[in-house]
């Protein structure tokens, strides 16, 4: 951290009054934060944001470059969408900026309307402008003009976990992939927590991690996160925030945040990796719908640990990995947060399993470039389009067998009557020459 640094968290709590404490009946929401944020705050000058961020090198936009850069803002370059509001995909080349090199970019522009507002969008300007790491979402820069609000990323193409984990439009992550994954998200929390000012995420879900082009893990989504606790404080009391499933017990019961807090959420990840299901599932039965409450209990145990590894791992995976693995994920939903372990012991528990050699031999899987990816995936929308015409043909043949559409037969015409190469109309022809014979 730089010497900047207390200017501009100075700038970042002094915008607005102190985010209230909880209170009793504060309820986590489902999707995301439990409140929006207040409108009622002035904001401050994007020339006093320009002074703070000065020597971050952070990129202020217009709002005319962004619409070059995205091509106006249109919908089929959108990637994406959260409680912030929708992710542009779009392009910078090297005419736009001196010194700005030609490069993909993720655009996030905030929706007035949405959960999230201004309070969230100044937080992630701070902390990601000042805060660089292999493991954290690169931003570019921003856009504070009139009433836009934006933020410009690195382009991550393999986009996030959540969708490699549950919406199952790719292939399963093989086990390294994914033991990989939870290894370079823990680096990114560790990191935040050893900061020289530590940083609590805050909201830590499969959802918020990003992925390159190899898999490599960046946290993004910052709009939450909060200063750690200073000096003897064992804690920061802020008002419940977060999302539904991830949050850890005492957090949610008392707004108490501590380290240990993002310690759980990656805890639910991890075990989100080894199950390969959501958190929350309402659609499972009985004490499933809580992936948590219901495989805890065999996380530390070998002889049952099968039962909650991902079956669409085909068994593919280091027992020995996977155990210790369990065990980590274990400690970290312990529900007193001081038997937690460190986010640093978690890095040095789980990194010596990238090196083990003993996941069984299968079958050669290759997984495709993102690119390839895409034109797969237009191709299967092609193939699903022409298929659901062909029934609806069927359909229609059923109905009409009779149907010269349906028809294999070819169709001529005679004189100003249209026939089929068929019997029809056979016998009137023959009857009208028999009537020309007879004349």
């Amino acid at each position: 951290m730089s010497p900047r640094t207390s200017s501009w968290r100075t700038l970042l709590t002094g915008c607005w009054a102190a985010e209230p404490a909880a209170a009793a009946g504060d309820e986590i929401n489902n999707n995301s934060s439990s409140w929006s944020s207040s409108s009622a705050a002035e904001p401050f000058s994007p020339e006093d944001l320009s002074l703070t961020l000065a020597g971050s090198n952070l990129h202020a936009f217009t709002i005319a470059e962004l619409k070059a850069v995205t091509r106006n803002f249109t919908m089929t370059n959108i990637i994406g969408s959260g409680g912030f509001g929708p992710v542009y995909k779009g392009y910078i080349d090297g005419g736009l900026r001196p010194g700005l090199k030609p490069q993909h970019v993720a655009v996030k522009s905030l929706d007035l309307d949405g959960l999230q507002g201004h309070r969230e969008w100044l937080a992630e300007v701070m902390f990601l402008g000042q805060l660089r790491h292999p493991h954290l979402v690169k931003l570019i820069g921003y856009c504070c003009e009139d009433e836009h609000r934006m933020l410009v990323y690195e382009f991550m193409p393999r986009v996030s976990l959540e969708n490699h984990l549950f919406k199952r439009l790719l292939a399963s992550l093989p086990w390294e992939t994914r033991l990989k994954i939870a290894v370079g998200a823990a680096k990114g929390l560790a990191f935040l927590h050893e900061a020289e000012k530590p940083v609590i995420y805050r909201d830590f879900k499969a959802s918020n991690i990003l992925l390159d082009s190899d898999y490599t893990a960046k946290l993004s989504d910052f709009g939450l996160a909060k200063d750690g606790p200073q000096g003897d404080k064992s804690h920061v009391t802020t008002r419940v925030m977060g999302t539904h499933g991830y949050a850890a017990p005492e957090y949610i019961l008392t707004g108490h945040l501590t380290a240990k807090s993002d310690v759980y959420s990656f805890g639910v990840v991890l075990l989100e990796l080894l199950a390969g299901r959501r958190c929350v599932d309402k659609a499972r039965p009985g004490r499933q719908k809580n992936l948590v409450d219901w495989a805890r209990p065999y996380l530390n145990n070998a002889d049952k640990l099968s039962r909650v590894m991902d079956p669409n791992l085909d068994g593919l995976f280091s027992a020995k990995g996977a155990q210790k693995a369990a065990a980590v994920a274990y400690k970290c939903l312990s529900h007193n947060p001081k038997s937690r372990p460190s986010m640093s012991a978690v890095v040095e528990s789980l990194e010596p399993l990238l090196s083990l050699k003993d996941v069984p031999a299968g079958p050669f899987v290759y997984v495709a470039p993102a690119e390839e990816e895409e034109r797969k995936e237009m191709e299967a929308e092609r193939a699903e389009k022409n298929q659901q015409q062909h029934n609806r043909d069927q359909r229609h043949k059923q109905r009409f067998p009779n149907s010269v559409i349906h028809s294999e037969v070819t169709l001529h015409r005679d004189g100003n009557s249209l026939y089929r190469n068929s019997n029809f109309g056979k016998p009137l022809r023959q009857k009208s020459q028999n009537q020309e014979r007879g004349a």
